[in-house]
Formats: C-alpha cells, structure tokens, sequence
C-alpha cells in the first residue's frame, strides 16, 4: 500500500491558480499511475485527470481540461494538481489517488490508496 498526503488547498479568487501536492509514502510511488478526483458538496466524486507511472500519458475530464496540468516528480514521490483560471464550479475536496493503469485509475476502478482530501474553495 502507499499512503497519500494532499496538500495545497485553500482560497482562491475567480480565475486565480492553485497547485496541489500528492506526497507518497511507503511502496515505491513510481510503480503506479496516478490521479486526481474530487467531490463537491452535494455531487458524488468525479474524475479529474490521471497521469501514468513514467508521466508520458495524460488524461483529463472535458471540465478542466486546458485549465488544469497533472505531473509527477517520481524521484520525490510527489505528485502534483496545477489548476490555473478557477472557477466557482472548481470548489470541491480534491482527492489524489494512486492504482495500477491511467485507464483503471481514471474511472475510479482497483485504486490501491486515496488520499484523505484536501479543499479548495473558489469564490470571491
């Protein structure tokens, strides 16, 4: 199992960035792809994006996508969220994730570790 930290959340404006951290503990954090969710108050979990083991693959939801970049550093077994041009629809906890395949990650299926969450609130 590898254990997973998120960090980064907070207050943000509309249309200003945020960047998450992922930080991996435990098994070897480049054995695995890994991903974002989050949940809004009210909604049920929803992908973000996921990236694979050596970062060459990405894959992102329609909602984010040219907005958000998904990346690993698997040297400091972090992984990381950089949200630019938020929006209040982007408050959610965002949840980091780690599993065997982006494919199987991204949909939610076979996840080894979530992380416990961390909240990002934009509004003015």
């Amino acid at each position: 199992q590898v254990a997973l930290l998120e960090s980064g959340g907070g207050l943000v404006q509309p249309g200003g960035s945020l960047r998450l951290s992922c930080a991996a503990s435990g098994r070897n954090f480049s054995d695995y792809a890994m991903g974002w969710f989050r949940q809004a108050p009210g909604k049920e979990r929803e992908f973000v994006a996921a990236l694979n083991w050596k970062g060459s693959l990405t894959t992102y939801a329609d909602s984010v996508k040219g907005r958000f970049t998904i990346s690993r550093d698997n040297a400091k077994n972090t992984g990381y969220l950089q949200m630019n041009s938020l929006n209040a629809e982007d408050t959610a906890v965002y949840y980091c994730a780690v599993g065997a395949s982006l494919s199987l990650t991204a949909r939610g299926y076979e996840i080894d570790s979530w992380g416990q969450g961390t909240q990002v609130t934009v509004s003015s």
